[in-house]
């Protein structure tokens, strides 16, 4: 009787057996060896590329024009920096004995400026683990919350689990501010999620061997870790750090020393004293000198202007304006705006001072009764004028106001 020539069973106990020259094979045993070879190639290949395609920093530099709009200084620093990362990566093993280090950055800039959108833009164009994690989680060992390390879960899972690429991604953590030092004196009080976070960090940003839970959350003896080395992975953060501008002109104000240094200081930029952020900045605001020292590269993010907001209106590929002509057009409807009604919209992020996040908020107000009625009604054609603009505005200020 027939038999399949791997796992020995018989025609009888099976429903499928295949035939060759001199050999045969159940379905069971074609299903083992596909799931073999597929796992495999897939090892083999891995979710990143073995060889990274580096880009150029003006290539890197082009692809962030294209999505973010203005804050030319950050995304250069930014191409830069990513640069230079991978370009020591890929030849690490090619040098004359001269070890170079990874700077880590700092984007300091208002809400809405676009800090996390740089970073999600950077992950979209490169093919390497990202994961972005938000500071205000984290307290110290033992307190409710997350540990520092957690936050490297996320990279293992962006990596799908595999280390040896998460120790290549790069890491955002947002909201650094929120962790900055509460008071001159840390021996007061116990700053749980303040200092004692910076210290933790220290260590990641540095570049340690970190025991990480795999699924997040806390630490249990029972609990199996993995081993990463952040040795080379990139970390970036960003930070609001409201009130910093007090500080920079406190800095500034205090080196007037004759006549030279006062038509200096009157030369300054006082609408956008983010410019001239410095690391001692920093360090008065509350963050601790070890932790500004691992991060060298300190880039600023600009107010946006009243050109940046309409421009980000309409410019980038993924514009707010072409995402609802999108939404209108899948429902057959030819949604349009008139330039009033744009420059409406503009008017009001810029009194509600909530920046690019500002002008989501407004929109939104704006068409949210039209995208409730208009796709059961048979209309072909919208037409966003200031007028209409504003009554649904008012509208919705009403209700706030009410409620």
């Amino acid at each position: 009787m027939d038999r399949c020539s791997f796992c020995g069973r018989t025609q009888k106990e099976i429903s499928v057996l295949l035939s060759g020259t001199e050999a045969y094979i159940c379905e069971d045993c074609i299903r083992q060896a596909y799931d073999i070879i597929t796992n495999a190639t897939e090892k083999k290949s891995g979710s990143y590329p073995a060889h990274i395609k580096l880009k150029k920093p003006v290539e890197i530099k082009q692809f962030l024009d294209e999505y973010v709009i203005g804050q030319h200084h950050a995304k250069k620093v930014l191409s830069v920096a990513v640069y230079n990362h991978y370009k020591r990566l890929i030849h690490k093993d090619v040098t004359d004995g001269t070890e170079i280090e990874k700077s880590n950055i700092i984007l300091v800039g208002q809400t809405g400026t676009g800090k996390t959108l740089l970073a999600r833009t950077i992950a979209r164009m490169l093919n390497v683990p990202f994961a972005i994690v938000d500071a205000t989680v984290l307290t110290e060992a033992g307190y409710v919350g997350e540990d520092v390390e957690s936050l490297l879960s996320r990279l293992l899972q962006a990596a799908d689990y595999d280390v040896e690429a998460a120790e290549k991604g790069i890491v955002f953590i947002d909201e650094l501010d929120k962790i900055a030092r509460k008071g001159d004196n840390p021996s007061i009080t116990r700053d749980v999620s303040g200092e004692g976070v910076q210290q933790g960090l220290l260590k990641l940003l540095e570049g340690a061997v970190v025991s990480v839970p795999p699924q997040g959350g806390r630490k249990h003896p029972e609990q199996k870790m993995i081993q990463v080395d952040t040795k080379n992975i990139l970390f970036i953060c960003g930070g609001a750090f409201d009130g910093i501008e007090k500080k920079i002109a406190n800095r500034l104000n205090t080196k007037v020393v004759g006549y030279g240094a006062q038509r200096r200081i009157q030369q300054l930029d006082r609408d956008n004293m983010i410019q001239y952020v410095a690391p001692q900045d920093l360090k008065s605001y509350g963050l601790i000198p070890e932790i500004i020292g691992r991060l060298p590269v300190l880039a600023y993010l600009e107010p946006l202007d009243r050109a940046a907001l309409r421009s980000i209106l309409t410019e980038p590929k993924n514009s707010l304006i072409k995402q609802y002509i999108k939404l209108f057009e899948l429902d057959g409807i030819e949604l349009t705006f008139d330039e009033e009604a744009l420059q409406f919209i503009v008017d009001k992020a810029l009194e509600y001072n909530l920046g690019a996040r500002g002008l989501r908020s407004i929109c939104e107000s704006v068409m949210t009764d039209a995208m409730f009625e208009f796709p059961s009604e048979n209309v072909s054609q919208l037409r966003i004028t200031k007028e209409y603009a504003m009554d649904k505005l008012d509208r919705d200020s009403i209700r706030l106001k009410a409620g």
